[in-house]
């Protein structure tokens, strides 16, 4: 992503009434490093449960997936790919004739996880893409190669209702009849379990959100003074969005260079930075029935807290 995209969004999110800065901003290198921290932590539980259902059930998905010819499995940001890892291992280790498709707009982040997946795995047929999700789902629908789209890790979750509606329209749209999506979604839980995950006691939440002032700082030339800004989280039991933000803890004003503007903060003004829903099974089987698919099955953690729904086509 250009610096000029970066400067652009920056300048629109702090200009508007309600300012705000998105989510996919949080992983530069730095940001990245914290929110390996988060994943360690003992509060933060989605990418422990995601990892016990792809190991633990790896083979009922296979079965589930019931393609009788060569097929891509193809995944959307696949990060360090330790949690597909455990999927792919079980495909290979049972000879199932299929190539694996990730596809990332960062070459670098392509690259490490290319030599990663075949250090672990060097019999998989592997088949990297560097570029937009869609034009690289456009591209493999030509070939008539049927396919298992994967989506995990909960992203979904950081969109709003019409965004995923827009997202898995345009999925649907890319994909030929047939062709199975598999999604992970956190569920709605006891409200406590939610509110540590995304709000811990030792501040690594906070560090991570406090970075994407470090990183405009850094970038473009912003003078962020990030002791004057706090961070808070809530989640909303009834509708199951966790929403977080920065907070101005004086009246203030910042410059940033690259868009050479100036951003007035009231004391205790906003900065929306994430959302982060959790779902119920009728609400994940509502949004793929209205975007075109059908879901065959929800795959469980022990404690129910997580779900990698299959659908199809």
């Amino acid at each position: 992503m250009s610096d000029n995209t970066f400067a652009k969004d920056i300048h629109k999110g702090l200009s508007a009434p309600l300012k705000h800065i998105s989510s996919k901003y949080f992983y530069d290198d730095i940001g990245s490093g914290i929110f390996q921290e988060i994943m360690k932590m003992p509060e933060y539980y989605p990418t422990a449960c995601e990892f016990e259902i792809l190991s633990m059930q790896g083979s009922e998905i296979i079965q589930k997936l019931d393609f009788n010819a060569p097929f891509n499995i193809v995944e959307f940001g696949a990060g360090d790919g330790i949690k597909t890892r455990q999927l792919l291992k079980k495909l290979v280790e049972t000879n199932v004739d299929f190539s694996y498709v990730p596809i990332d707009i960062s070459k670098k982040a392509i690259e490490a996880l290319e030599a990663n997946m075949l250090e672990h795995l060097p019999d998989l047929k592997i088949r990297p893409m560097i570029g937009n999700y869609f034009s690289m789902i456009e591209e493999l629908s030509h070939s008539g190669v049927p396919s298992l789209f994967l989506f995990l890790g909960g992203n979904i979750g950081n969109y709003e209702v019409h965004e995923v509606n827009s997202l898995l329209a345009s999925f649907n749209q890319c994909m030929k009849t047939g062709d199975k999506l598999l999604t992970g979604f956190d569920l709605q839980k006891n409200p406590s379990t939610i509110r540590y995950a995304y709000d811990d006691p030792k501040g690594i939440t906070k560090a991570f959100n406090i970075n994407l002032l470090h990183r405009i700082n850094r970038e473009l030339g912003g003078n962020f003074k990030t002791s004057q800004f706090d961070f808070y989280s809530f989640y909303n039991p009834v509708n199951g969005e966790v929403r977080s933000y920065l907070v101005s803890l004086v009246k203030q004003k910042v410059h940033i260079q690259r868009t050479d503007k100036c951003y007035d903060f009231e004391q205790n003004e906003l900065i929306r930075t994430e959302l982060s829903k959790k779902y119920t099974l009728p609400e994940i089987e509502n949004s793929a029935s209205a975007n075109g698919f059908t879901v065959m099955e929800h795959f469980l953690d022990c404690k129910h807290y997580f779900t990698d729904s299959l659908w199809v086509k």
